[in-house]
């Protein structure tokens, strides 16, 4: 009997911690890679480093406020079952929402970044039209998790707009990269889980196709916003590891799906694409 007891502690401290802390691992590297790269593009110095700081605390503050007001709501899988739930659900949204709401109301009142509320409006509705997709049933997961995905990475534009001083093209277009990559992501993931019994090259393109459609577009929007003259050449390159990784799976030996492992390497690729995208934006060639 006392054997168990340590494993129900776990058990327990576990289900609290994912009351009130996000759970979708994928989803951290959705907010912060986009947050790292726009700021990076925007050559942040000074003062503005200091804007761009704190608009990681508001994003990571409202990022970790989701997951208890969901619980609270009663629209996430897990829901308090007891009094002691509801009060750490209470207390956790009254820290995120105080630590989110001081430093966005510091970014407001002396850095005067009112784009922000553009954003963060755009980034509500986002949220809120995923919440309507997961109510619809499992066959619209993957949507509700492209739509989740263009607000995560609207960081993107709002380390932008803090860095350089100005919401312009250049913030769009950062915030769509990165919201391509991330889609790409996500596609893949499905991909993967849905076809985890697939065989033969043939029944994978019948899987894949969607995918494979995915990716054509995708290259045609970023050759065009290259084109135009809008994205670097050199920040296509951070694309190229995740188009090979699809067009790889669909002639790779069949394997059994580790799902861990999946994610660890989407992680990796997802390091990888920020670190050339910004790359892509600082080196000049000769």
């Amino acid at each position: 009997m006392a054997s168990t007891t340590p494993a129900l502690h776990t058990l327990t401290r576990s289900r609290l911690r994912s009351l009130v802390w996000p759970r979708e691992h994928g989803a951290w590297g959705m907010l912060l890679v986009p947050l790292v790269t726009g700021a990076s593009v925007g050559h942040p110095d000074g003062a503005r480093l200091v804007w761009v700081l704190l608009f990681g605390a508001v994003a990571l503050g409202l990022f970790c406020l989701r997951t208890p007001v969901e619980a609270w709501l009663g629209i996430s899988p897990l829901r308090p079952q007891n009094d002691a739930e509801r009060r750490l659900i209470h207390y956790s949204i009254y820290t995120y929402a105080s630590f989110a709401g001081l430093a966005l109301g510091v970014l407001l009142v002396w850095a005067r970044a009112y784009g922000l509320l553009l954003l963060g409006a755009a980034a509500a509705i986002a949220f809120l039209v995923q919440a309507i997709l997961k109510q619809l049933g499992r066959e619209t997961r993957m949507n509700a998790q492209l739509t989740g995905a263009i607000a995560l990475t609207s960081t993107a534009a709002g380390a932008y707009y803090l860095a350089a001083g100005r919401l312009d093209r250049t913030a769009v277009i950062v915030w769509a990269a990165n919201w391509l990559f991330a889609a790409n992501q996500i596609h893949f993931v499905q991909l993967r889980i849905h076809s985890a019994r697939v065989i033969t090259p043939a029944e994978k393109i019948v899987r894949g196709r969607s995918f494979l459609l995915h990716e054509a577009i995708s290259l045609f929007l970023l050759g065009i916003a290259w084109r135009a003259g809008w994205l670097p050449g050199l920040a296509l390159v951070a694309f190229a590891p995740v188009f090979f990784r699809g067009l790889a799976w669909f002639v790779q030996f069949p394997r059994p799906l580790q799902v861990h492992r999946l994610g660890v390497s989407e992680l990796l690729f997802a390091l990888v694409f920020g670190g050339l995208f910004i790359a892509g934006y600082h080196v000049r060639l000769p």
